[in-house]
């Protein structure tokens, strides 16, 4: 598939920058925009970003000579090698990616909320790609960098784009949305995340608000009608609801929470309903499924090619992916986490047994949730205190902040607990806390690296 026509020059005119190197390259077409030189495509645009500790400018000789890209986006001239000399290559990746975005008249979906982003993505992308050719954001790439070289990714050939669009302080989801211009923006839901740049819930709900700032009169807003945040939000878009209410234009309804093989309901639009089998763990991924359905019935869908749809999904790593070892079941849900997923989560895991021995124990491995703010400790308390009410068999928690849950754990009733301050010290004693036929939830903010709890747990024999 190949990109739509940018050249050097286009490249030097969009971001504010100068060509220098051969003439006879400047109207050349890129095929690819990449900040990893060891992944530039033959006849690429290779950006050198200055991270905290690498600077890309490093790497850009070898993006050229070693691996055939055709130009470099720097802050510098490169000498002997063609490049497009910005101030600030971050937003002339952003510059550059907006106007690309201009270029289409595709439907794009962004996807904003608190919790339940990646899997809304996946699932309308899962969705649209029963009729449309369709780009989505690649693993968790919403961020001010992922974002553009998502966009710069559409090709001629597609037909719709799925873009989930990732925050955490005020003004960066203006800066994604300028880029993004969302045709239609579904809105997952207002949690309890970035508490120390956005405040309190209030303050989330403004800062993912930016985002109808660059939607059109036309465009469309499909928000978690069971949020109450978002149910009468005035997004000065046509608004679409879904959720279990009955005020939802779509809703779910029989929802029936089958364990490991999946949640099932009837999902409801105003003229048709559609019994739906949901591959996936947990009932809270019924807003993931209606989200999809009420953006595949806006793009003209029908209820079994949206059905379908929601049949191929599957999650992705570290978001709730079940794994039967054998030994005891993992419910890997380590990518991230703030207390509404948690919650979710901890609930969840009170509703199954095992899949191999009904009578293995509950067990929730819980850790440290980043960026709550002067809330923290609260919040994990109530984490604590929800699994004790839950009846979660046991608790380990790792993590400074994670002693909040423990604590609450044991103060509201709750079974056996372990606590550690830091992950590496409950390493060892993994093979003492779970025995065979345990159901095992790992959960905790990716900066914690819960990862190799599973990798140890994964290997019990």
């Amino acid at each position: 598939m190949k990109m739509k026509s940018l050249t050097l020059d286009k490249i030097a005119e969009v971001t504010g920058g100068k060509y220098v190197g051969p003439a006879r390259f400047r109207n050349d077409r890129i095929t690819c925009v990449s900040m990893d030189s060891r992944e530039i495509d033959r006849g690429g645009l290779f950006v050198c970003i200055k991270g905290q500790r690498v600077d890309g400018h490093s790497f850009a000789r070898d993006a050229v000579e070693k691996n055939g890209a055709l130009a470099c986006l720097s802050e510098r001239a490169l000498p002997d090698l063609p490049c497009v000399v910005v101030e600030d290559t971050r937003k002339a990746l952003r510059d550059l990616a907006e106007y690309y975005r201009s270029l289409f008249t595709i439907p794009v979906v962004g996807i904003v909320g608190s919790v339940g982003k990646t899997t809304a993505k996946e699932l309308c992308a899962r969705v649209l790609s029963r009729r449309f050719l369709t780009l989505k954001t690649p693993a968790n790439l919403n961020n001010e960098l992922g974002v553009p070289l998502t966009l710069l990714g559409l090709r001629e050939e597609h037909e719709a784009a799925v873009i989930e669009m990732g925050i955490s302080d005020f003004g960066e989801m203006r800066r994604l949305a300028k880029m993004v211009r969302p045709d239609i923006c579904v809105f997952t839901s207002v949690g309890y995340c970035h508490l120390e740049r956005l405040g309190d819930l209030r303050g989330v709900l403004k800062a993912k608000s930016e985002v109808f700032e660059y939607m059109d009169s036309d465009a469309v807003t499909v928000l978690n009608g069971d949020d109450e945040l978002l149910r009468d939000l005035d997004t000065g878009t046509r608004r679409v609801r879904y959720g279990a209410g009955e005020w939802n234009d779509v809703r779910a309804e029989n929802v029936e929470n089958l364990g490991f093989d999946g949640v099932s309901c009837d999902i409801c639009f105003e003229d048709e309903r559609v019994f739906t089998l949901i591959p996936a763990f947990g009932s809270h991924i019924i807003y993931g499924a209606l989200a999809a359905a009420a953006v595949g019935r806006i793009l003209g869908q029908g209820g079994e090619e949206i059905l379908r749809g929601i049949a191929d999904y599957r999650p992705v790593g570290g978001r709730a992916s079940v794994t039967d070892t054998g030994f005891v079941t993992i419910i890997d849900d380590c990518y991230n986490a703030n207390p509404n997923s948690m919650a979710a989560a901890i609930r969840s895991l009170s509703t199954i047994r095992s899949l191999s021995a009904p009578h293995g124990k509950r067990v929730a491995i819980l850790g440290d949730m980043k960026e709550l703010g002067a809330d923290s400790a609260h919040l994990h308390r109530l984490m604590g205190k929800l699994a004790a009410e839950c009846r979660i068999d046991s608790v380990v928690c790792c993590g400074e902040e994670a002693k909040s849950i423990y604590d609450a754990y044991l103060a509201a009733g709750g079974g056996k607990a372990r606590y550690y301050l830091r992950r590496e010290d409950f390493l060892p004693d993994i093979p003492e806390a779970v025995e065979r036929g345990d159901v095992v939830l790992v959960k905790a903010s990716h900066s914690m690296g819960f990862e190799d709890i599973v990798e140890r747990l994964s290997k019990l024999r």
